[in-house]
């Protein structure tokens, strides 16, 4: 396919070379324009001056820091000048951390040109965007663009779920992250409690993992990034925190008391305004350690 691409950060990145190493005819955009150049030359695609300059591609991904930005490049950056030249039937994939209702909203903008908006958000982290092994949620209202989009997204995904109508992508990426973050604060804070009686950390970590307080973060981030004072799994905690409070928002617009998600949403907010939005998530514990 000719596929435009935008966004190469820490995600972005890998994922666009893959796309690339797949055979795709790429082209990328980003607002750092010599970063975009440098990876282009790198990695045998072209980048583009101008967000307008995608336009005649068949496919449009957006890799981005959030929905916002995302309407942003489509209907208001230059003038909204990238949506204005879409031709119809342009696959549009969203595969940022976005607002479920924003997205759908988008999704309706993006229609009246001709062209369809898929959701596609991911999970995995860096070292899945390299090796092109990204768990991808896919969220759409045209079950054609949805399979039009699937050879795409196996450049960079192993694992696609269909998960429902647009914005139901989002959702998932969100519920996912909230529930990771939840698994994080309860073994940050067991690590704390246990730090000042007297536990050692390292210890506790060992035991949990083979016991019933295992989850993702005993396993993979605890020991390395945290005991070890690593803190590099490669996601910002404000980034997390963004994924969190949508996961919280969407319970509360679904009529559901989630307490959790609240408390969940609170803590890594606190975490992000202690460490600063781009400190990597795994160091959140050192927000916390604080007396009453």
């Amino acid at each position: 396919m000719k596929v435009g691409f935008i966004g190469i950060g820490a995600m972005g990145g890998p994922m666009v070379a893959n796309v690339a190493k797949a055979g795709h005819d790429v082209t990328l955009y980003d607002t750092d324009t010599a970063r975009a150049a440098k990876l282009a030359a790198e990695i045998g695609a072209r980048s583009a001056a101008k967000l307008a300059d995608l336009a005649d591609s068949e496919a449009i991904v957006t890799m981005l820091p959030t929905g916002q930005i995302v309407r942003s490049v489509f209907l208001e950056a230059d003038g909204g000048a990238l949506g204005k030249a879409l031709k119809p039937g342009t696959l549009i994939i969203d595969m940022s951390s976005s607002e479920p209702v924003g997205t759908q909203e988008l999704g309706a903008e993006i229609a009246k040109t001709g062209a369809v908006l898929v959701d596609a958000p991911v999970s995995g982290g860096v070292a899945r965007a390299v090796s092109g092994e990204l768990t991808i949620m896919i969220g759409g209202d045209d079950k054609q663009a949805i399979e039009r989009s699937k050879p795409l997204l196996l450049s960079m995904g192993q694992r696609l779920f269909d998960t429902g109508p647009l914005g139901s992508g989002h959702a998932m990426k969100a519920l996912n992250n909230f529930a990771a973050a939840a698994a994080y604060t309860a073994t940050a804070e067991a690590m704390l409690i246990g730090k000042r009686f007297g536990l050692d950390q390292a210890t506790m970590i060992d035991i949990m993992d083979v016991s019933t307080g295992k989850n993702f973060h005993t396993q993979h981030t605890m020991k390395e990034h945290v005991v070890g004072e690593k803190y590099a799994t490669g996601f910002a905690v404000g980034l997390l925190a963004k994924d969190v409070k949508i996961a919280a928002d969407l319970g509360k617009a679904m009529g559901l008391d989630a307490p959790v998600s609240r408390l969940v949403s609170d803590r890594w907010a606190d975490a992000r305004d202690h460490l600063g939005p781009t400190k990597d998530n795994s160091e959140a514990i050192r927000a916390w350690d604080k007396d009453l």
